[in-house]
């Protein structure tokens, strides 16, 4: 997902609570299904920043050479300006682009 493109503020806003509980019913369900996605959204930017980075490694024993890489700089605070992963889930569920489920009513039915 190309979370470049996400309208999410980069600073602390604040929510209204009836809209974040709206689709469960539930604020803690729908604060734990959101942290469960921004654990998601977190892993993949993790794993992007590391193949970038990946790139400009030096695999030298020596610490004699260490240079200074514009384009890994520029990376790493492309990086930083992005919102954080809980203002990406949390814009993700106030759109409805998170899908969830309730087991518990699974079984039940």
């Amino acid at each position: 997902m190309d979370f470049k493109k996400i309208d999410a503020p980069v600073n602390t806003t604040t929510i209204n609570k009836n809209r974040v509980d709206a689709p469960t019913g539930n604020i803690y369900e729908a604060i734990s299904i959101v942290a469960k996605r921004a654990g998601q959204i977190n892993g993949e930017i993790k794993k992007e920043l590391l193949e970038k980075l990946d790139e400009f490694a030096t695999y030298n024993d020596s610490l004699d050479e260490i240079f200074e890489n514009k384009e890994q700089i520029e990376v790493s605070k492309f990086y930083e300006r992005l919102p954080k992963p809980q203002s990406l889930a949390i814009q993700e569920w106030l759109e409805d682009k998170i899908y969830y489920r309730n087991t518990k009513e699974d079984i039940e039915e």
